[in-house]
Parts: structure tokens; C-alpha cells; sequence
């Protein structure tokens, strides 16, 4: 018991002890179905420096240049320990909590690279680009294969939906993203964002919750 609240405890400073956060995108039906395009056959994979990681009370910012920046509200799972090749069935012991997150894209620099065949990093990984909530501990989330995320910009309603909706659940993810690349204790993987992604502008404000189990707000500044 005192070794498992030990773990929790330092599992809270995900921000400073992980490494990498390995996230997912097209990883809900709803959104697939609504861009027109077939499902992926396997998890399409990118990534953000830790150094993009904001907390409530600090604001998102607009990269310089971007005229046109996405919100993408997403459940985050951390990693409790190292773990390389794991099979699905084994994921879960490899589950040390959750967090909420936002995947801010700068969608026009996104679409330019794409168009151009260029990678898309910078679109993804600018600084301010995955704000969190702070660390969720496991037992607070019993089901996390169907839970509900919803993000609010302004107080209307933008994103709504339950990651039951996930064309690859949160083991198979992390069964994919294991057979290429090790997961270390503190690292998060973004599982993607249900249909409703949309632009947000200067001074305004995004809300974002987890069912009930927690919510957070951020502005959004030039």
C-alpha cells in the first residue's frame, strides 16, 4: 500500500519526469465519419515536447504566424513504468493514472505541411500546445473505455462525446506505440479527439471536463 500511494505521489510530477508525450490522431469513428474518411487500419501516430505542457492559471498562445488554431479536447493515460513490446492484455498494469488534455493545433500551419509533404511538428508542438489538468489517479476513472470528455469555448458546447466511441481503445494504443517506441514511468499518450474540433481567437475561453471527475479552463492570448 505505502509503495502504490509512493508511486501515485510521484506520478503527479508527470510534467517533470516524463519524457515524451506520444499521442494519436483519427482515433474516433464520429470524427472519421465526419470528415468523410474510411478508418485508419492502425493507430497514426505523432508527438509533443513535454515543453508544451500548460496548467490551469497560464494561457494558451497563439504561435506566431498562426491565424487559425484548433482546440482537440483528449483523455491522456500516464505511464507508471517502463514498458516495451506489451501485449493488450497486459496494458492496464502499466496504467498509472490519467489526465485531461487539450491537443492545440495550429491547423493552418497543419494543412500547409501536409499539402506540401512536409512534416507536421511544429503545428502540434509549440509551446502551449497541451495544456493538462492535474494528475487523475486510476481509481477515480474505474472505466476509462467509456467516460465521457466534453470541452465549452465561451460556455457553448464545442466537443461532447465518450471515448467508447474510439477506433482503438486506450490498450490497443498503447500495445501499438510499445511495439516501436518504450514507454518510460511519466510519459503520457493522447488518445484523440471526438468530432467537434474547431478554431478558438484571442481572449477567448476554453472549458474542458472528464465527465465529472474533473474540469479545467484556459484563455487563449496572442
Amino acid at each position: 500500500m505505502l509503495e502504490a500511494i509512493a508511486m501515485a505521489e510521484r506520478l503527479k510530477q508527470f510534467r517533470e519526469i516524463g519524457k515524451k508525450i506520444v499521442a494519436v490522431c483519427r482515433n474516433y469513428k464520429g470524427l472519421t465519419a465526419a470528415q468523410g474518411i474510411p478508418n485508419p487500419k492502425t493507430p497514426s501516430l505523432f508527438a509533443k515536447p513535454t515543453t508544451a505542457y500548460i496548467t490551469e492559471g497560464q494561457s494558451i498562445r497563439i504561435p506566431e504566424g498562426c491565424n487559425l488554431l484548433y482546440h482537440e479536447v483528449e483523455l491522456g493515460v500516464v505511464i507508471k513504468q517502463k514498458c516495451s513490446n506489451i501485449a493488450v492484455s497486459d496494458v492496464d498494469a502499466y496504467i498509472g493514472g490519467f489526465v485531461l488534455a487539450l491537443d492545440m493545433t495550429a491547423k493552418d500551419f497543419h494543412n500547409e505541411a501536409k499539402a506540401n509533404s512536409r512534416p507536421w511538428f511544429l503545428s502540434k508542438g509549440f509551446d502551449t500546445s497541451c495544456p493538462v489538468s492535474d494528475f487523475i489517479e486510476k481509481e477515480k476513472v474505474p472505466n476509462y473505455q467509456d467516460v465521457r470528455l466534453w470541452l465549452k469555448v465561451d460556455g457553448v458546447i464545442k466537443q461532447d462525446d465518450s471515448t467508447s466511441d474510439m477506433i482503438f481503445s486506450v490498450p490497443e494504443v498503447i500495445s501499438y506505440i510499445s511495439k516501436y517506441i518504450t514507454l518510460e514511468e511519466g510519459d503520457v499518450v493522447l488518445t484523440g479527439t471526438p468530432d467537434g474540433q474547431g478554431p478558438v481567437t484571442d481572449g477567448q475561453i476554453v472549458e474542458a471536463g472528464l465527465a465529472d471527475i474533473v474540469s479545467m479552463k484556459f484563455s487563449v492570448a496572442k
